[in-house]
């Protein structure tokens, strides 16, 4: 019997069909040349996803036109196929105008998520499925392990570069399907490997902004998408008390601290206030103490379970943000709405942001997760104000 190959066929590698998801970065790019080395039949596909001025110039943006430029140097440096696929309409109707949108409904969004969602986890999946390919590989910093119940999305060995949190969306079908040959490295591993195949890509930097927005102004490109549709507001404390004016609502964040505007209008320290909620209906801008940053019930919409099935909430812990902890909370189906009660505290949660749930005995462990559609907190409620961002 033949020894289950580097991504876990029970066949030749030479016998494996698979296509590799390449953005003309460093990461994916390793990820074909390991592969090839190791004998698998590799088919490089480059998603076309927009065409914004002078983005398409810029280094470090995956799937704009210099790193397509790229991806096409690495395919030719390892004698692989190469394939640009034109998704530009679908990622500006599913992922940017989204962007947009949830930006002047008060959300702050995830992009790279709802990319995954509804491009790459979708059409580029359904290609390497027409082109009989057996798994489609990418280079994000994830595990799939198989466990009891086969296929499972666990968290990247390198804890700096993990990307499980953007990928909770992914659906038990697509897991079965997809490899990850990365997860188990960190970064200066990635980067010798790419030295030692002598890449074209070796020495480029990491994507540190969503990709279509230039300069990570995030409302320029909403001004720029919905023109008129941005309106000038008050910015209140939580007593209702006019505090100052802001340009948009799209300009704020939840926990935002710097850059209010509001410094020399009241005698209170603009230093120790924070944006606590913005309110849609009245195109207000809220800010308060940081103790009306935490946050008792947070609601929930499009779960997604990686095993179908609903955890215990004794057996859970939840990520509120890419960059924050795990933190213990009680898990609630109420109804057919699911709400999480947080047993720590927890603060600057921001509706738009996603809210994704880990085993809590095997922390690397993804079991799936959902949108924070709109907090509740009793600080906020002694003002009679919960967030408004629904």
């Amino acid at each position: 019997m033949t020894k289950n190959n580097f991504l876990g066929f029970d066949r030749n590698p030479k016998d494996t069909k698979v296509v590799v998801a390449m953005s003309g970065g460093v990461d994916s790019s390793v990820t074909a040349a390991l592969l090839v080395e190791q004998g698998f039949d590799v088919i490089g596909i480059t998603l076309q996803l927009y065409d914004y001025g002078k983005a398409i110039e810029k280094k470090g943006a995956c799937c704009a036109g210099v790193d397509i430029n790229d991806a096409r140097q690495v395919a030719m440096q390892l004698d692989i196929p190469h394939y640009v696929l034109d998704y530009e309409s679908k990622f500006k109707d599913h992922v940017i105008d989204n962007f947009a949108d949830e930006y002047l409904a008060g959300r702050t969004p995830i992009p790279c998520v709802k990319c995954n969602q509804t491009v790459k986890f979708t059409d580029l999946f359904q290609m390497a499925k027409d082109l009989k390919a057996d798994a489609l590989a990418t280079g994000h910093y994830v595990q799939r392990v198989i466990g009891k119940n086969g296929a499972e999305l666990h968290a990247g060995a390198d804890k700096d570069k993990d990307q499980s949190y953007f990928l909770f969306a992914t659906t038990k079908d697509q897991l079965e399907f997809l490899r990850f040959p990365l997860g188990a490295m960190n970064k200066n591993e990635t980067r010798n490997i790419a030295e030692k195949f002598n890449l074209n890509v070796k020495n480029k930097p990491d994507s540190q902004d969503i990709c279509f927005v230039p300069n990570g102004k995030y409302s320029d490109i909403v001004r720029r998408l919905r023109p008129g549709s941005i309106e000038p507001g008050n910015i209140v404390y939580l007593d209702g008390s006019i505090l100052g004016k802001h340009k948009g609502i799209i300009d704020y964040t939840i926990g935002q601290r710097r850059g209010l505007g509001i410094g020399g209008v009241s005698d209170l320290d603009e230093e120790r206030l924070y944006v606590v909620d913005i309110n849609v209906i009245t195109n207000e801008v809220m800010v308060g103490p940081k103790e009306a940053l935490n946050v008792d019930a947070i609601h929930l919409k499009d779960i997604n379970w990686i095993d179908n099935s609903f955890p215990s909430s004794k057996n859970i812990l939840v990520k509120l943000r890419n960059t924050g902890n795990l933190i213990e909370a009680d898990l609630k189906n109420l109804d057919g709405k699911i709400v999480l009660y947080p047993k720590e505290s927890a603060d600057r949660v921001s509706p738009g942001q996603a809210a994704v749930i880990y085993d809590k005995y095997d922390k690397n462990h993804v079991l799936g997760g959902g949108w924070i559609v709109s907090t509740e907190s009793s600080f906020l409620k002694k003002y009679s104000m919960s967030s408004t961002a629904a």
